[in-house]
């Protein structure tokens, strides 16, 4: 496995300014809330420093990646990064925690049966600080009282901004914000 040093100087290589800026302040929160929430800091260091790795790749560039790897290839172009993202980190990067693959592989979606490093990782990508919508801050606030609560109003405010601006919603957040409420409501029946 590679060192943060070379995976940073990598990612500063390959991205834009400002998606390497937003990638640091990713991995500064997520760091921040490892540590608020008993995850391995340096987990989440790795898992945000590699999460937007494949976002500038072009979306016919990275179908082909998904493809000669034997993966499946039916995303929506905002979210194939993160499937071809946790490829990177494997066979590039030498990352073989499934944990970290999970937590880039799903940071834009979520699913359901998250890890606490894959909550922190999906949240931190939402809130970090350079995110100057309302949204991003009310669920940053909400992130160091509860996360599965903070999960829920991410979730909430971003499949409302989808369907508002008709795009198609992946059934991987609709699905894990469907078992958000479920274990809320278990939580209040006990």
């Amino acid at each position: 496995m590679q060192s943060f040093d070379e995976i940073r100087d990598y990612a500063k290589n390959v991205l834009s300014q400002k998606r390497f800026l937003h990638t640091l302040s990713v991995a500064d929160e997520a760091k921040e809330l490892a540590l608020l929430w008993g995850a391995d800091c340096e987990k989440a260091y790795f898992a945000a420093l590699l999460h937007d790795i494949a976002k500038e790749i072009p979306f016919e560039e990275s179908k082909e990646i998904l493809k000669k790897a034997g993966l499946p290839t039916d995303f929506i172009r905002p979210l194939i990064h993160g499937p071809v993202a946790a490829y990177m980190a494997r066979e590039k990067f030498g990352i073989c925690d499934e944990d970290i693959l999970n937590a880039i592989r799903y940071h834009s979606t979520g699913r359901t049966g998250m890890s606490v490093l894959e909550k922190i990782i999906f949240v931190a990508d939402f809130t970090e600080p350079n995110r100057l919508y309302t949204d991003s801050k009310e669920v940053r606030e909400l992130s160091r009282k509860d996360l599965d609560a903070a999960m829920l109003l991410q979730c909430d405010r971003c499949i409302k901004f989808l369907i508002d601006t008709g795009k198609i919603v992946n059934t991987l957040t609709v699905d894990l914000r469907n078992s958000l409420i479920k274990q809320q409501k278990r939580g209040k029946d006990k």
